[in-house]
């Protein structure tokens, strides 16, 4: 019992083989603890990849409209399953919908029991994992206008189509998200402005108080035909062109237009004054007048004879001089001999406005009443009409939820004429407010407006400046400002703004376009005609405000 005793003593005081004894008692607690790691790791990988699946999955339930608590909660299982890619040993995590409401937000979780590896050796065989997320759709209404290049060079593109095609595919799935948006119907408008150098307001708009007709109805500059009296009537020159040596009509200085058959527009050139005794001038080259260009002179001069006669000619070799037959006689022998001329009065006479084409351009320059979204009244100067040989085809739509008129708009846009940014932005603008000439009536509570302008080049041509044709001169400088004021000004009135430029097969940005955004991440840079349905479906799911908020 004694050396029992001792040794025992001696067991407890010996510190030989202390480590390895030690290390031995550790290596349960760490052997534990590495296992919690491994498998605490994996849940949070698993726990990541539900979180991804399920924002999908809560998204698509924010974004489809007619869902109740049953239909939600299948569907968001379902883009739940069909992009979950983690653990599904113990199967697809199971989805709950709660919070559901129809008209504003949706919460989702997903749970999961995950089985576990090094954990099981102290008897813990699974690890419950959770995660929710929550869907708003917080906009309830929308004013957004639709601000669309229809300018020639939309008939431009690349392999997959022309610019212009891939605008109209563009704008008809967004118009179908903007109305899937809706909670009620008119909770979400939209207005359609296409543009090119001008905006086409309708032919309906004919008698409308807020349309100018003054430069629409004037004479030409430098006739000086209007109250005077002279030998110009039927078959005699037109006065305001030549016949070049290759029997062509040729327009003449300070004209740039020839004389037309008819006060019709379109109407076929003449070079000489046809028997209405009318002369008509015809559509301004540009050439002279270079804010006439394309323009139509509305009206015609008359003659009307006076009954009196002027002499043009005397003398043994007197001649009519060029005047034609039926307007010139002589009478008289040798020195006596006379040829007179019947004297015609001229009378500007402009057409009826209902020859109006409904395109109208930019307003005062002076007072920048565009800029400024002045509403027209006595003191600020009305919306100017004018008739062009290529007022674009489509017009512009004010707000409305009609969804199919809307559609059809889109439809018959085509490219037509010069560029001018400016004008379209302004009429986006005046279609967001409650005025001449759109008065889309009062901004509802919790509405919020947006401008969305595409264009696919630089300015070329507005009212007084710019050629059509040439980009990056000083003229379309005064344009790019124009826009610059108008855009700055529209923002400052709460309107949001995003901008698309669209150029194929160049680089570089349009620094007008990149301006008018609200932000940069409101601007976007396409090269190629596919990148606009992308872009502009990115663009309705912002403004739609479907958005995971947790």
């Amino acid at each position: 019992m004694k050396f029992m005793l001792q040794t025992v003593k001696e067991f407890f005081r010996d510190s030989r083989g202390n480590i390895a004894m030690m290390f031995g008692l550790a290596m349960v607690p760490i052997c534990i603890a590495a296992g919690a790691g491994v498998d605490y790791t994996r849940s949070e990988v698993v726990r990541q990849q539900m979180a991804d699946a399920l924002d999908t999955a809560t998204l698509a339930v924010g974004s489809t409209t007619g869902l109740n608590q049953s239909s939600a909660q299948a569907l968001a299982q379902k883009y739940f399953t069909a992009n979950y890619n983690g653990d599904m040993t113990n199967g697809v995590p199971v989805i709950t919908i709660t919070n559901f409401t129809a008209t504003g937000s949706v919460t989702a979780t997903a749970t999961y029991t995950l089985p576990t590896t090094l954990l099981k050796v102290i008897g813990r065989n699974s690890v419950a994992i959770s995660t929710s997320s929550t869907v708003v759709w917080g906009q309830s209404k929308l004013w957004v206008s639709l601000v669309l290049d229809n300018s020639g060079s939309m008939a431009q593109g690349d392999s997959t189509g022309s610019k212009m095609d891939a605008l109209q595919n563009a704008s008809h799935q967004l118009l179908t998200i903007l109305q899937d948006a809706a909670t009620n119907a008119g909770d979400v408008k939209v207005s359609i402005v296409p543009f090119d150098r001008y905006v086409n307001v309708g032919k309906s708009n004919v008698n409308a108080s807020w349309i100018d007709w003054t430069e629409w109805a004037a004479e030409p500059a430098n006739t000086g035909l209007n109250g005077t009296t002279d030998t110009l009537g039927p078959g005699e020159t037109c006065p305001f062109a030549t016949i070049n040596g290759w029997g062509q009509i040729q327009q003449m200085s300070p004209y740039g237009y020839n004389c037309v058959n008819s006060a019709t527009n379109g109407a076929s050139s003449t070079s000489t004054i046809p028997s209405s005794g009318l002369i008509c001038p015809g559509t301004d080259s540009g050439d002279y007048n270079t804010y006439r260009r394309s323009v139509y002179y509305n009206g015609c001069y008359t003659s009307a004879a006076t009954g009196s006669k002027k002499t043009v000619s005397s003398g043994n070799s007197a001649t009519c001089n060029g005047h034609s037959a039926s307007n010139c006689s002589c009478s008289g022998n040798g020195n006596a001999k006379k040829c007179k001329a019947i004297n015609y009065k001229h009378t500007w006479v402009p057409n009826a406005h209902s020859t109006w084409g409904g395109c109208i351009t930019d307003r005062d320059k002076t007072n920048e009443y565009d800029i400024s979204n002045t509403a027209p009244n006595s003191t600020a100067k009305n919306f100017p009409a004018v008739n062009t040989s290529n007022c674009l085809d489509s017009t512009v739509t004010p707000l409305s939820y009609s969804w199919s008129t809307l559609s059809n708009q889109i439809d018959a846009m085509a490219p037509n004429a010069s560029t001018n940014q400016a004008i379209g932005m302004a009429h986006g603008w005046q279609t967001l407010s409650n005025s001449d000439p759109y008065n889309p009536g009062a901004l509802p509570t919790n509405t919020t407006r947006y401008i969305i302008i595409l264009s696919d080049g630089l300015n070329t041509q507005d009212h007084w400046w710019g050629n059509g044709h040439s980009e990056g001169t000083t003229e379309d400088g005064y344009i790019d400002d124009r826009m610059d004021k108008t855009c700055s000004a529209a923002k400052a009135d709460g309107i949001v703004v995003y901008s698309i430029f669209l150029h194929i097969g160049s680089s570089g940005n349009s620094a007008p376009l990149q301006n008018c955004a609200s932000d940069s991440t409101k601007y976007f840079n396409l090269t190629t005609t596919s990148a606009v349905v992308t872009t502009f479906n990115q663009i309705a799911q912002q403004i739609t405000n479907v958005r995971v908020s947790r």
